[in-house]
Protein backbone atom coordinates (compact mmCIF):
# COMPACT_ATOMS: atom_id res chain seq x y z
CA UNK A 1 0.00 0.00 0.00
CA UNK A 2 1.23 3.16 -0.57
CA UNK A 3 1.69 5.70 1.90
CA UNK A 4 0.15 9.66 1.20
CA UNK A 5 1.74 12.00 3.21
CA UNK A 6 0.67 14.80 1.03
CA UNK A 7 -1.06 17.73 2.53
CA UNK A 8 -4.64 16.59 1.78
CA UNK A 9 -3.35 13.72 4.07
CA UNK A 10 -2.63 16.02 7.24
CA UNK A 11 -5.54 18.03 7.07
CA UNK A 12 -7.38 14.54 6.75
CA UNK A 13 -6.29 13.19 9.82
CA UNK A 14 -5.90 16.68 11.25
CA UNK A 15 -9.64 16.50 11.09
CA UNK A 16 -10.08 13.24 12.23
CA UNK A 17 -7.86 13.98 15.54
CA UNK A 18 -10.59 16.75 16.23
CA UNK A 19 -13.56 14.82 15.84
CA UNK A 20 -15.24 13.95 18.59
CA UNK A 21 -17.53 11.47 17.10
CA UNK A 22 -14.42 9.22 17.08
CA UNK A 23 -13.58 7.05 19.82
CA UNK A 24 -10.71 8.85 21.65
CA UNK A 25 -8.74 5.42 21.06
CA UNK A 26 -8.53 6.26 17.87
CA UNK A 27 -7.59 9.89 17.85
CA UNK A 28 -4.65 8.80 19.88
CA UNK A 29 -3.57 6.30 16.87
CA UNK A 30 -3.98 9.70 14.70
CA UNK A 31 -1.96 11.65 16.74
CA UNK A 32 1.13 9.70 16.70
CA UNK A 33 0.66 8.87 13.54
CA UNK A 34 0.81 12.85 12.46
CA UNK A 35 3.74 12.73 15.09
CA UNK A 36 5.40 9.58 12.72
CA UNK A 37 5.21 11.66 9.64
CA UNK A 38 6.72 14.10 10.77
CA UNK A 39 9.69 11.82 12.11
CA UNK A 40 9.72 10.03 8.49
CA UNK A 41 12.59 12.58 7.07
CA UNK A 42 10.12 13.38 4.12
CA UNK A 43 8.63 16.59 6.28
CA UNK A 44 11.84 18.36 5.99
CA UNK A 45 10.55 21.61 4.34
CA UNK A 46 9.28 24.12 6.64
CA UNK A 47 5.79 24.54 5.83
CA UNK A 48 5.17 20.78 6.05
CA UNK A 49 6.70 20.51 9.45
CA UNK A 50 4.61 23.74 10.27
CA UNK A 51 1.67 22.28 8.85
CA UNK A 52 1.96 19.27 10.73
CA UNK A 53 2.50 20.75 14.05
CA UNK A 54 -0.40 23.37 13.17
CA UNK A 55 -2.46 19.71 12.43
CA UNK A 56 -1.52 18.48 15.90
CA UNK A 57 -2.19 21.85 17.94
CA UNK A 58 -5.74 22.23 16.61
CA UNK A 59 -7.03 19.30 19.21
CA UNK A 60 -5.60 22.06 22.26
CA UNK A 61 -8.91 22.82 21.42
CA UNK A 62 -10.74 19.41 23.29
CA UNK A 63 -12.22 19.09 25.97
CA UNK A 64 -10.22 16.31 26.84
CA UNK A 65 -7.19 16.96 29.02
CA UNK A 66 -5.57 13.46 28.54
CA UNK A 67 -5.75 14.46 24.39
CA UNK A 68 -4.64 17.43 24.90
CA UNK A 69 -1.15 16.82 27.10
CA UNK A 70 -0.71 14.22 24.54
CA UNK A 71 -0.17 16.41 21.93
CA UNK A 72 2.02 18.38 23.92
CA UNK A 73 4.04 15.54 24.42
CA UNK A 74 3.88 15.03 20.78
CA UNK A 75 4.95 18.35 19.98
CA UNK A 76 8.54 18.07 21.81
CA UNK A 77 8.91 14.90 21.13
CA UNK A 78 8.95 15.90 17.75
CA UNK A 79 11.68 18.65 17.92
CA UNK A 80 9.77 21.42 15.29
CA UNK A 81 11.17 24.42 17.09
CA UNK A 82 7.84 26.02 15.11
CA UNK A 83 5.89 24.56 18.09
CA UNK A 84 7.61 26.70 20.43
CA UNK A 85 4.91 29.75 20.77
CA UNK A 86 1.73 27.42 20.74
CA UNK A 87 3.66 25.56 23.62
CA UNK A 88 4.43 28.77 25.56
CA UNK A 89 0.52 30.15 25.01
CA UNK A 90 -0.65 26.83 26.57
CA UNK A 91 1.60 27.00 29.41
CA UNK A 92 0.75 30.09 30.44
CA UNK A 93 -2.90 29.77 30.07
CA UNK A 94 -4.50 29.60 33.01
CA UNK A 95 -7.55 28.15 32.33
CA UNK A 96 -5.99 25.34 30.80
CA UNK A 97 -5.80 21.98 32.99
CA UNK A 98 -2.34 21.37 34.80
CA UNK A 99 -1.40 17.97 33.16
CA UNK A 100 -1.69 20.04 29.95
CA UNK A 101 0.44 22.96 31.12
CA UNK A 102 2.58 20.72 32.93
CA UNK A 103 3.24 18.75 29.70
CA UNK A 104 3.57 21.90 27.48
CA UNK A 105 6.66 23.06 30.09
CA UNK A 106 8.12 19.47 29.42
CA UNK A 107 8.00 19.87 25.57
CA UNK A 108 9.68 23.43 26.15
CA UNK A 109 12.67 21.47 27.66
CA UNK A 110 12.60 18.93 25.32
CA UNK A 111 13.06 21.42 22.35
CA UNK A 112 16.17 22.62 23.72
CA UNK A 113 15.54 25.95 22.87
CA UNK A 114 18.39 27.25 25.27
CA UNK A 115 19.27 30.44 23.50
CA UNK A 116 15.58 31.69 23.31
CA UNK A 117 14.61 34.05 25.95
CA UNK A 118 11.24 34.08 25.21
CA UNK A 119 11.15 30.52 26.43
CA UNK A 120 13.34 30.65 29.48
CA UNK A 121 11.44 33.67 30.61
CA UNK A 122 7.84 31.71 30.49
CA UNK A 123 9.59 28.67 32.06
CA UNK A 124 11.11 30.95 34.52
CA UNK A 125 7.85 32.59 35.58
CA UNK A 126 5.83 29.27 35.50
CA UNK A 127 8.78 27.60 37.90
CA UNK A 128 7.17 29.92 40.96
CA UNK A 129 3.26 28.46 39.88
CA UNK A 130 1.40 27.91 42.69
CA UNK A 131 0.82 24.11 41.02
CA UNK A 132 3.67 22.17 41.86
CA UNK A 133 3.20 19.83 38.97
CA UNK A 134 3.75 22.85 36.78
CA UNK A 135 6.29 25.16 39.35
CA UNK A 136 8.16 21.63 39.27
CA UNK A 137 8.37 20.82 35.58
CA UNK A 138 9.45 24.00 34.67
CA UNK A 139 12.31 23.66 37.02
CA UNK A 140 13.22 20.70 35.61
CA UNK A 141 12.91 21.64 31.98
CA UNK A 142 15.65 24.91 32.91
CA UNK A 143 17.90 22.13 34.37
CA UNK A 144 17.59 20.79 31.24
CA UNK A 145 18.36 24.10 29.07
CA UNK A 146 21.00 24.82 31.27
CA UNK A 147 23.14 21.34 30.79
CA UNK A 148 22.07 21.52 26.91
CA UNK A 149 23.40 25.09 27.20
CA UNK A 150 27.01 23.92 29.18
CA UNK A 151 27.48 20.34 27.55
CA UNK A 152 26.87 22.13 23.69
CA UNK A 153 30.45 22.67 22.87
CA UNK A 154 31.95 19.77 24.74
CA UNK A 155 31.80 16.91 22.54
CA UNK A 156 32.42 14.53 25.04
CA UNK A 157 29.31 15.21 27.15
CA UNK A 158 26.01 12.86 27.73
CA UNK A 159 25.42 14.21 24.15
CA UNK A 160 26.83 12.24 23.03
CA UNK A 161 26.34 8.82 24.03
CA UNK A 162 24.64 6.13 22.41
CA UNK A 163 20.81 6.27 23.17
CA UNK A 164 18.94 2.86 24.72
CA UNK A 165 15.33 4.45 23.74
CA UNK A 166 13.59 7.05 21.45
CA UNK A 167 12.55 9.38 23.57
CA UNK A 168 13.66 13.02 24.70
CA UNK A 169 14.10 13.08 28.14
CA UNK A 170 13.67 15.57 30.64
CA UNK A 171 17.04 15.03 31.88
CA UNK A 172 19.86 13.07 30.96
CA UNK A 173 20.65 10.00 32.64
CA UNK A 174 23.43 9.92 35.40
CA UNK A 175 26.60 8.01 34.40
CA UNK A 176 26.49 5.90 37.75
CA UNK A 177 26.02 2.41 36.59
CA UNK A 178 25.43 1.18 41.01
CA UNK A 179 21.77 0.91 41.19
CA UNK A 180 22.47 0.75 44.69
CA UNK A 181 23.95 4.26 44.62
CA UNK A 182 21.52 5.63 41.66
CA UNK A 183 18.73 3.99 44.06
CA UNK A 184 20.00 6.45 46.74
CA UNK A 185 19.67 9.37 44.75
CA UNK A 186 16.21 8.49 43.43
CA UNK A 187 14.89 8.65 47.07
CA UNK A 188 16.73 11.50 48.45
CA UNK A 189 14.51 14.44 49.20
CA UNK A 190 17.54 16.60 49.53
CA UNK A 191 18.43 16.15 45.78
CA UNK A 192 17.38 18.12 43.14
CA UNK A 193 14.19 16.37 40.89
CA UNK A 194 16.73 17.01 38.16
CA UNK A 195 19.10 15.02 39.98
CA UNK A 196 16.36 12.38 40.53
CA UNK A 197 15.03 12.58 37.16
CA UNK A 198 18.71 11.70 36.18
CA UNK A 199 19.40 8.55 38.56
CA UNK A 200 15.59 7.62 37.22
CA UNK A 201 16.82 7.46 33.57
CA UNK A 202 19.90 5.81 34.64
CA UNK A 203 18.21 3.29 36.15
CA UNK A 204 16.27 2.39 33.00
CA UNK A 205 18.47 2.45 31.07
CA UNK A 206 20.13 -0.67 32.89
CA UNK A 207 16.63 -2.36 32.56
CA UNK A 208 17.43 -5.08 35.07
CA UNK A 209 14.89 -6.82 37.49
CA UNK A 210 16.84 -5.45 40.08
CA UNK A 211 16.54 -1.89 38.63
CA UNK A 212 12.70 -2.14 38.01
CA UNK A 213 12.30 -2.76 41.45
CA UNK A 214 14.78 -0.11 42.81
CA UNK A 215 12.44 2.56 40.36
CA UNK A 216 9.05 1.03 41.54
CA UNK A 217 10.06 2.00 45.29
CA UNK A 218 10.11 5.85 43.43
CA UNK A 219 6.31 5.88 44.30
CA UNK A 220 7.22 6.87 47.76
CA UNK A 221 8.23 10.30 46.99
CA UNK A 222 6.82 12.94 47.98
CA UNK A 223 5.86 14.61 44.40
CA UNK A 224 3.46 13.86 42.56
CA UNK A 225 5.31 14.94 39.37
CA UNK A 226 8.24 12.44 40.32
CA UNK A 227 5.84 9.64 40.93
CA UNK A 228 4.25 10.12 37.14
CA UNK A 229 7.85 10.10 35.93
CA UNK A 230 8.24 6.78 37.44
CA UNK A 231 5.53 5.23 36.10
CA UNK A 232 6.38 6.42 32.69
CA UNK A 233 9.41 5.21 32.76
CA UNK A 234 7.75 1.71 33.90
CA UNK A 235 6.03 2.12 30.91
CA UNK A 236 9.01 2.12 28.88
CA UNK A 237 10.70 -0.28 30.25
CA UNK A 238 6.94 -2.94 29.91
CA UNK A 239 8.63 -5.21 32.70
CA UNK A 240 5.78 -7.42 34.65
CA UNK A 241 7.80 -7.17 37.59
CA UNK A 242 6.66 -3.01 38.09
CA UNK A 243 3.05 -4.85 37.90
CA UNK A 244 2.25 -5.11 41.44
CA UNK A 245 3.59 -1.77 42.13
CA UNK A 246 1.31 0.38 39.13
CA UNK A 247 -2.07 -1.85 40.52
CA UNK A 248 -1.15 -0.53 44.26
CA UNK A 249 -0.82 3.05 42.85
CA UNK A 250 -3.93 3.07 40.24
CA UNK A 251 -5.88 1.78 43.52
CA UNK A 252 -5.13 4.81 45.47
CA UNK A 253 -8.16 6.89 44.77
CA UNK A 254 -6.35 10.07 46.37
CA UNK A 255 -3.82 9.72 44.50
CA UNK A 256 -3.04 12.84 42.00
CA UNK A 257 -4.42 11.94 38.72
CA UNK A 258 -1.29 12.64 36.78
CA UNK A 259 0.45 9.57 38.43
CA UNK A 260 -2.98 7.41 37.91
CA UNK A 261 -3.17 8.20 34.38
CA UNK A 262 0.17 7.12 33.79
CA UNK A 263 0.18 3.89 35.97
CA UNK A 264 -2.89 2.68 33.34
CA UNK A 265 -1.22 3.57 30.64
CA UNK A 266 1.79 1.88 30.91
CA UNK A 267 -0.40 -1.44 32.37
CA UNK A 268 -1.54 -1.61 29.24
CA UNK A 269 1.95 -1.41 27.67
CA UNK A 270 2.87 -4.13 29.83
CA UNK A 271 -0.62 -5.65 28.60
CA UNK A 272 -0.75 -9.19 30.43
CA UNK A 273 -4.18 -10.19 31.16
CA UNK A 274 -3.77 -9.42 34.36
CA UNK A 275 -2.96 -5.45 33.69
CA UNK A 276 -6.53 -5.62 31.03
CA UNK A 277 -8.19 -6.90 34.32
CA UNK A 278 -6.61 -4.02 36.33
CA UNK A 279 -7.91 -1.49 33.47
CA UNK A 280 -11.26 -2.63 32.60
CA UNK A 281 -11.92 -2.18 36.75
CA UNK A 282 -10.86 1.41 36.20
CA UNK A 283 -13.19 2.41 33.23
CA UNK A 284 -15.63 4.10 35.05
CA UNK A 285 -13.27 6.00 37.41
CA UNK A 286 -14.76 8.88 38.67
CA UNK A 287 -11.82 10.88 37.41
CA UNK A 288 -12.22 11.65 33.24
CA UNK A 289 -8.58 11.39 32.86
CA UNK A 290 -8.36 7.82 34.46
CA UNK A 291 -11.17 6.67 32.76
CA UNK A 292 -10.00 7.62 29.17
CA UNK A 293 -6.61 6.53 30.12
CA UNK A 294 -7.68 2.95 30.69
CA UNK A 295 -9.62 3.06 27.57
CA UNK A 296 -6.59 3.94 25.86
CA UNK A 297 -4.21 1.61 27.84
CA UNK A 298 -6.45 -1.30 26.38
CA UNK A 299 -6.25 -0.42 23.42
CA UNK A 300 -2.48 0.05 23.83
CA UNK A 301 -2.34 -3.77 25.09
CA UNK A 302 -4.30 -4.87 21.90
CA UNK A 303 -1.56 -3.58 20.10
CA UNK A 304 0.99 -4.83 22.46
CA UNK A 305 -0.54 -8.47 22.07
CA UNK A 306 -1.12 -8.10 18.19
CA UNK A 307 0.99 -8.86 15.43
CA UNK A 308 0.99 -4.98 14.30
CA UNK A 309 3.78 -3.42 13.01
CA UNK A 310 2.98 -0.11 14.47
CA UNK A 311 0.83 1.54 17.16
CA UNK A 312 -0.57 4.24 14.84
CA UNK A 313 -2.38 3.38 11.93
CA UNK A 314 -3.93 6.56 10.71
CA UNK A 315 -2.84 6.49 6.92
CA UNK A 316 -4.05 3.15 6.81
CA UNK A 317 -7.33 4.61 7.57
CA UNK A 318 -7.38 7.27 5.33
CA UNK A 319 -6.16 5.74 2.48
CA UNK A 320 -9.22 3.23 2.67
CA UNK A 321 -11.55 5.41 3.39
CA UNK A 322 -13.18 3.73 7.14
CA UNK A 323 -14.26 7.63 7.94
Amino acid sequence: MSTMTDETTIEKLSSMLIDTSLPLKLRFRILFTLKNLDSQGQQKETEKVSNIVEAIARAFKDTSALLKHECAYCLGQMGNKCAVDKLIQILNDSNEDPMVRHEAGEALGALGCYENQDVIDTLTKQSQNERAEISETCQIALDRLAWLRKTASNESSSNSTEKTFATVDPAPALTVTTIDELKKILLDENQSLFERYRALFALRNIASDEAVLAICEGFQASSALFRHEIAFVLGQLQSVSSVPALRQQLSILSENYMVRHECAETLGSIGTAECRHILETYLHDNERVVRESCEVALDISDYVNSADFQYCNGLNLVESECC
